[in-house]
């Protein structure tokens, strides 16, 4: 059975065209599920969803306008998407082109609910006993693909260009392509 949910967020998403666009993809309107604005509500006391969630059983389908339907937040999506997962209840998202019934919306849905597991593990352990490995050891600055070009490169490409060298010779000279050598020469000159 294809059950409904449809959130409202204040000014952006009211829930009159998330029903009607429910209804045209076949949920019937008395199987849909909804939740007003309420800037006081926190996600346990959402009663469309938990009414939802009380009706469904596995092989039922859960269908919502876009993912972001299913919480204000990326932990409140993922932390439904998991609960719908364990519970064998498919989910079906509209905007996305998401479906479980499908092989590749399983598999994102199933990484989608990995992921809030993964988040749970790692923010109920205290801080001060994660690991400093990979990339979290890294400071802020260095997050991300390392640079082709050292400090001292970059130095001399800029004093060669400077002199009137073209970029195909500079970017052969330093053993880069001439899009690093252009992209590198930028973010120094944004840098300054």
């Amino acid at each position: 059975m294809a059950l409904g949910y449809a959130r409202e967020t204040p000014g952006a998403h009211p829930l009159g065209p998330q029903i009607d666009a429910l209804t045209e993809a076949g949920v019937d309107p008395g199987r849909i599920y909804t939740d007003a604005a309420d800037r006081a509500r926190t996600a346990d006391r959402r009663p469309g969803m938990t009414a939802l969630l009380d009706y469904a059983r596995p092989g039922d389908t859960t269908v919502v306008v876009g993912m972001d339907r299913l919480g204000r937040n990326v932990r409140e999506v993922m932390a439904v998407a998991r609960e719908l997962a364990s519970r064998r209840i498919g989910l079906r998202s509209l905007r996305e082109g998401i479906d479980t019934d499908d092989p590749a919306g399983a598999m994102i849905v199933g990484v989608l609910a990995s992921l809030a597991e993964l988040d749970d593990d790692t923010t109920a352990r205290p801080t001060h006993t994660r690991p400093r490995t990979g990339t979290h050891s890294r400071p802020a600055s260095n997050i991300g693909r390392p640079r082709v070009l050292d400090d001292d490169q970059v130095l001399r490409a800029e004093q060669m260009r400077a002199a009137g060298e073209s970029v195909s010779r500079i970017a052969e000279a330093l053993g880069v392509s001439r899009a690093t050598l252009y992209r590198t020469l930028a973010e120094r000159r944004s840098v300054r």
